[in-house]
């Protein structure tokens, strides 16, 4: 199959590593999407990920509990490491040379994030996974993810949704008649305040001119699809 981009980051969400489940980490899951990431590494696609962690932690929801946010942040990012080193497991049991790097230092499990390594890493055709968000508190993964993707200089992000298949202008799982887009601009993804990520990710994409693919992972081979350039799901762009 023909490669449509060289250079991914794939965004995967804690909610999407749960599966069926709805909590914790879904092997099955897991090891479906080290399957896939396995075939874009045969096809020589550069690969990077971010993982989030609302499988295991969601900040936002224990800040509205009366936690301090920045301490409940920081524990989100936390469990981002968890997922990450999960998904690094499942890769190299597939024989996939991998290196986690995380925005807070912790050495002992893994690098610590360095742009210029992370650029060498891909092209010597490892997958690195990017954990701990940007190391800071109140933003989220998807920031992260549209900021290493500018670092990176990444030509698509790929954003893998494990309840949805696209986006739409309202949410399809409480109003079937919720309607579904395939192409969105930056902009009308920001003035229609549509849920694709937050406000803060989604005009980092913008200001780097970052292509956008929402899809499903609900299909064991979709993320190869997409970098193939399948018409999958929703792409965001301009």
């Amino acid at each position: 199959m023909q490669v449509e981009y060289k250079r991914v980051v794939l965004k995967l969400s804690g909610e999407a590593l749960a599966g069926s489940k709805g909590t914790g980490i879904d092997n099955q899951v897991l090891h479906s999407v080290g399957g896939q990431i396995k075939t874009l590494i045969d096809m020589g696609v550069q690969v990077a990920c971010v993982v989030g962690g609302g499988n295991i932690w969601r900040g936002a929801a224990a800040s509205s509990e009366g936690m301090d946010r920045a301490t409940a942040d920081y524990m989100g990012m936390l469990a981002t490491v968890i997922n990450a080193l999960a998904l690094q497991d499942a890769l190299e049991s597939l024989g996939v040379i991998t290196r986690t790097q995380t925005a807070i230092e912790m050495r002992q499990v893994a690098e610590p994030y360095i742009r210029r390594r992370a650029i060498r890493h891909l092209e010597k055709g490892r997958v690195v996974i990017f954990a701990a968000g940007t190391g800071n508190p109140y933003f989220s993964t998807d920031t992260a993810a549209a900021l290493r993707a500018a670092e990176i200089e990444a030509d698509v992000i790929l954003m893998a949704k494990g309840n949805v298949d696209a986006v739409y202008d309202r949410d399809p799982r409480r109003e079937p008649g919720a309607q579904k887009f395939t192409e969105l601009t930056h902009h009308q993804v920001l003035n229609l305040g549509l849920g694709v990520m937050d406000a803060t990710a989604a005009s980092l994409c913008m200001d780097n001119n970052i292509t956008i693919i929402v899809f499903s992972m609900a299909e064991d081979d979709n993320i190869v699809k997409v970098v193939c350039g399948e018409k999958i799901g929703t792409v965001i762009r301009g």
